[in-house]
C-alpha cells in the first residue's frame, strides 16, 4: 500500500458540528441577525474543510491509478469501484451545488453568487422555501424531495460498499421524517427549508457536500485497503529449487528454476491429490507402476484472510515411469549380418523415445515395435549407428558405435518333425519319416542366436540307392512309399539341398545322413 492514510474527524471538523446544531437550534428560537453571521462562518469553514478533503481524495486516486497500473490484476477491480464512487459524488455534489444557486437567484436576483458563498438577502425566509418545495408544472416531484432521493440512494450505494459504516452512514445521511409536539411529523423536506433563511439553508447544503466528501475520502481509503484483503499474511520465507530434470547429460543442459516461497506458519492448508488428502507437509509419494506418462491433479484448501472462506487452489502435473535399464555390450561381437534385418534396443536415459534419433551410414533404419531395425545395403563392409536427442528444444548428439558387416552365416539343414529337428546326430523315429507334416528346414538350430526364416526350395533323397527329386520341401509321395518298406536301421540320405536367403540367393546346404530306429 502506498501513503494513504484514514482521516478521522479533526477537531477543527467537530467544532463546526457543534457550532452548526448550536446555530440550528439558535434560528428556530429568531435569532437573526447574528446567528446568520455565525452560519456565514461556519459556511466558509466548511468550505475549507471540503477543498483539504478534495485534495486529499485527488491525491489518493492518483495512487490508486499507479496501484492498478502496476498490477491490473489485482488492484483494477478495486479502483474501478473507487471510480465509479467518485462519479456518483461528484453527480450528487454538483447537483447540490446548483440546488444552492438557484436559492441564490431566487434571492438575489441578477446579483446572485454563481458559487453561492454570498448570499445578499441571507434573511430571505421566503426564497429557499418557494425554490425547494415548490413543484413545477410537470415535475412529479420538488427539488427537495429529488434532492432527498438522491441522499437516499448514495446512502445505500455507500452501505453496499461497506455495510460495517450502515449506522454511521444512516446517521449522517439522515433523511427522516421528526415528530415534534403531539403527533404532528414534520417532513425532512420541511426541516431543511421550510421559512429558513436563505443564508441558513444554503449552510445547511454545504454541510451535505462536506458530508458527500468526508464519506468519499473514507470510502476511497476502504477501497484501496481491499486489495490486500484476499493477499496471504506471511511470516516465514523458504527457498526451494525446481528443476526440469533431475537427470542430465555431459554437453546438456542442468535448468531449474529457483524460486522463493512465502507462507503462514499460523495457517495449515489441507493438500488433495486425486480426491486423497495428503500430510500436512503436502509430500505426494506414490509406487511407480507400469509404464509411460502418468498425470495427476489435485487442490490445495486454505482460509481466505479476508472472510475465514474456504478456497481451492487447483493443480496439475505429471510424471514418466520407464522400465530399468542398462547398457551391457560385448565390443568383440560388433557384427551386423547383410540381407538381415538386425534389431536393436536403442534408448538415452532420462528422454523419451519419441525424443531420440538414429541414424545409419550404409544402411536403412527404421523402428518396429519400439525396437530400431537396421539392414545393411549390399556391399557395405561395416557401418556407424548414430544415436541424438531432443532436448531442451535443441537436438543433441549422444554418440555412436562403429559395426563390421558380416554374411549370414551358412544354415543348416533338418529334419522337422514337430518341435524336433534331427540333422544325424540321433536315430529318427518311423513316423517322423511318414508324416505329411515332416519337412525339411533350413536354420542354425534350436540353439542358434539368429532366427531366419531360410526356405528350402528342393532336395533329393537317397533311399536304398535310389535318388528321387522333391520341390519345396515336403517328401513327394513317391518317396512316402519308399520309405514305408525300410526296415529298422536302414538309412536315408537327404542331399542336394538347395536354400533361399531373406535376400533371394540361393545356397547349397550339407546332407542330412538319418537312419531310421
Amino acid at each position: 500500500m502506498g501513503g494513504a492514510k484514514n482521516c478521522p474527524e479533526t477537531p477543527r471538523q467537530r467544532m463546526i458540528g457543534m457550532m452548526y446544531l448550536v446555530l440550528t437550534a439558535m434560528l428556530a428560537l429568531n435569532v437573526s441577525t447574528d446567528v446568520l453571521k455565525a452560519f456565514k462562518l461556519v459556511d466558509d469553514s466548511l468550505h475549507t474543510t471540503m477543498s483539504t478533503t478534495e485534495d486529499s481524495n485527488k491525491q489518493m486516486m492518483n495512487e490508486f491509478r499507479f496501484m492498478r497500473d502496476d498490477n491490473p490484476q489485482k488492484n483494477g477491480e478495486w479502483y474501478d469501484k473507487a471510480v465509479e464512487l467518485s462519479q456518483r459524488s461528484d453527480s450528487l455534489f454538483n447537483y447540490i451545488q446548483d440546488f444552492k444557486y438557484q436559492i441564490a437567484l431566487k434571492t438575489d436576483g441578477s446579483k446572485a453568487d454563481p458559487e453561492a458563498r454570498k448570499i445578499i438577502g441571507n434573511d430571505n425566509r421566503d426564497t429557499s422555501t418557494q425554490y425547494a418545495l415548490t413543484k413545477k408544472p410537470g415535475d412529479e416531484s420538488t427539488p427537495a424531495e429529488r434532492l432527498k432521493n438522491m441522499l437516499v440512494e448514495y446512502r445505500e450505494y455507500l452501505i453496499g460498499l461497506d455495510t460495517a459504516r450502515r449506522s454511521e452512514y444512516e446517521i449522517t445521511f439522515d433523511v427522516t421524517d421528526k415528530q415534534e409536539q403531539g403527533d404532528k411529523m414534520i417532513s425532512w423536506e420541511d426541516q431543511m427549508f421550510h421559512d429558513m433563511p436563505a443564508g441558513a439553508a444554503v449552510t445547511l447544503m454545504t454541510k451535505l457536500q462536506n458530508d458527500i466528501r468526508n464519506s468519499q475520502n473514507e470510502m476511497i481509503h476502504y477501497l484501496m485497503t481491499r486489495t490486500d484483503a484476499g493477499d496471504m499474511r506471511v511470516n516465514k520465507l523458504n527457498a526451494y529449487v525446481i528443476p526440469d530434470s533431475k537427470y542430465v547429460i555431459r554437453g546438456g543442459k542442468y535448468k531449474a528454476k529457483i524460486i522463493m516461497a512465502a507462507v503462514d506458519s499460523t495457517q495449515t492448508p489441507e493438500y488433495y491429490v486425486e480426491g486423497n488428502r495428503l500430510g500436512s507437509d503436502g509430500i505426494y509419494e506414490v509406487v511407480a507402476s507400469g509404464i509411460g506418462t502418468k498425470k495427476y491433479s489435485g487442490w490445495i484448501s486454505y482460509a481466505d484472510p479476508a472472510t475465514g472462506e474456504m478456497k481451492q487452489l487447483h493443480f496439475m502435473d505429471e510424471y514418466s515411469v520407464g522400465e530399468p535399464s542398462v547398457t551391457i555390450s560385448n565390443v568383440e561381437l560388433n557384427t551386423l549380418y547383410r540381407g538381415y534385418d538386425n534389431k536393436f534396443s536403442i534408448s538415452v536415459p532420462g528422454v523419451s523415445n519419441d525424443k531420440v534419433k538414429v541414424s545409419v551410414n550404409g544402411a536403412s533404419v527404421r523402428q518396429q515395435g519400439g525396437l530400431w531395425i537396421i539392414r545393411p545395403n549390399s556391399g557395405a563392409k561395416e557401418v556407424t549407428i548414430s544415436v541424438s536427442a531432443e532436448m531442451d528444444g535443441k537436438v543433441q548428439s549422444m554418440g555412436s558405435q562403429k559395426y563390421n558387416i558380416k554374411p549370414l552365416p551358412t544354415p543348416q539343414a533338418y529334419l522337422k518333425f514337430g518341435d524336433a529337428e534331427y540333422n544325424g546326430d540321433k536315430g529318427v523315429p518311423r513316423n517322423a519319416f511318414l508324416s505329411p507334416n515332416s519337412s525339411i528346414i533350413a536354420s542354425y538350430g534350436p540353439d542358434g542366436i539368429l532366427n531366419i526364416n531360410f526356405k528350402v526350395v528342393s532336395f533329393k533323397a537317397n533311399i536304398n540307392g535310389t535318388i528321387t527329386d522333391s520341390n519345396g520341401n515336403k517328401f513327394s509321395r513317391d518317396q512316402l512309399n519308399r520309405m514305408e518298406k525300410l526296415k529298422k536301421g536302414a538309412a536315408v540320405i537327404i542331399m542336394g539341398i538347395r536354400a533361399q536367403t531373406p535376400t533371394g540367393e540361393e545356397i547349397s546346404l550339407s546332407a542330412i545322413p538319418l537312419t531310421l530306429n
